[in-house]
C-alpha cells in the first residue's frame, strides 16, 4: 500500500527553482532513501512535502489525502513526522522535556507516557543516563538520538530523517544506522535523506538519486549501488 504520493512538485526560492516536477512513493514500511551533493535539492524536496515551505506546484499525499493544504504543525497527528537536519533540539530543556514535546499532536495518559519515553530509553541508553541533563550539552551524537526519540513520541507511521548521519564521528553512525535499522524493523515508513550515500543504500531498500532539482534516477538499492554512474558520482570507485 503507497503511503506516500509525491507527483509534479516545484519548489522556488524568488526566480530559482530548486526542485523541479519531483514524483516519489513510498510504501507501508518501506525504506527508501533520497541521496544527492549538496545543493540538489533534497533538503527544499523534503520541506515542501513536510509543509514547511509552500510548492509552486503539484500533488502530495500521505494515507489518500491531499496534505498540500495543510500546516506543519498538523502532519504529526497524521503520522507524519520529520527530523530535521540539524536536530533542532530546544538546548535550554531537559532530554526528559525535549521528549515530551513529541508527544504534542496525541493525547496521552501519563502510564502511556511513561511507557513511551522507556521505548525511547531502549532503543537510546545514553538518553536514559543524561534524562535529566540540558539537551545543549550533549555530543552532536546524542543530540542526533534525542531528534530522532523525539520523532518517535509521535507515534509516527512514516519518519523523514534529514541527514542524519551529519557532522558525526563513525562510531556514533554506527549507532545511529543501528537505531534506524531498529525503527525500521517495527514497521515504520522511513525516508532517509543523505549525503553518505553507501550508507543510505546499505540500509534503504529503494531510492531516488537528485541532481540539480531533479530527481534523475530511481530504483532498488541493490541495483543502484552497481550502477556505474552512482559508484562515480556518489560511491566513488573503493566500494
Amino acid at each position: 500500500m503507497t503511503l506516500l504520493s509525491v507527483g509534479g512538485v516545484d519548489v522556488h526560492y524568488g526566480q530559482i527553482a530548486a526542485v523541479r516536477d519531483a514524483a516519489l512513493e513510498i510504501g507501508q514500511g518501506e525504506v527508501v532513501t533520497l541521496i544527492g551533493a549538496n545543493g540538489a535539492g533534497k533538503s527544499s524536496l523534503i520541506n515542501s512535502i513536510c509543509r514547511l515551505r509552500g510548492c509552486g506546484r503539484g500533488q502530495i499525499a500521505f494515507n489518500g489525502a491531499d496534505i498540500v493544504p495543510l500546516q506543519a504543525h498538523q502532519l504529526p497527528a497524521l503520522g507524519l513526522v520529520q527530523v530535521p537536519e540539524g536536530r533542532r533540539v530546544f538546548g535550554r530543556l531537559t532530554v526528559v522535556e525535549n521528549l515530551k514535546l513529541g508527544t504534542f499532536c496525541r493525547k496521552i495518559s501519563r502510564q502511556e507516557l511513561e511507557q513511551d519515553l522507556a521505548g525511547v530509553f531502549d532503543l537510546f541508553p545514553r538518553l536514559a543516563e543524561r534524562r535529566d541533563q540540558a539537551a545543549g550539552t550533549l555530543s552532536g551524537g546524542e543530540q542526533q538520538m534525542l531528534a530522532i526519540g523525539r520523532g518517535l513520541m509521535a507515534k509516527p507511521r512514516m519518519l523523514f530523517l534529514d541527514e542524519p548521519s551529519m557532522g558525526l564521528a563513525p562510531r556514533m553512525i554506527d549507532v545511529i544506522y543501528g537505531a534506524i535499522t531498529a525503527i525500521a524493523g517495527q514497521g515504520v515508513s522511513l525516508l532517509i535523506v543523505e549525503q553518505n550515500a553507501f550508507l543510505a543504500l546499505e540500509l534503504a531498500q529503494r531510492a531516488y538519486v537528485m541532481e540539480a532539482g531533479s530527481i534523475t534516477l530511481s530504483g532498488y538499492c541493490a541495483d543502484l549501488i552497481s550502477d556505474e554512474r552512482v559508484r562515480e558520482a556518489y560511491l566513488g570507485h573503493a566500494h
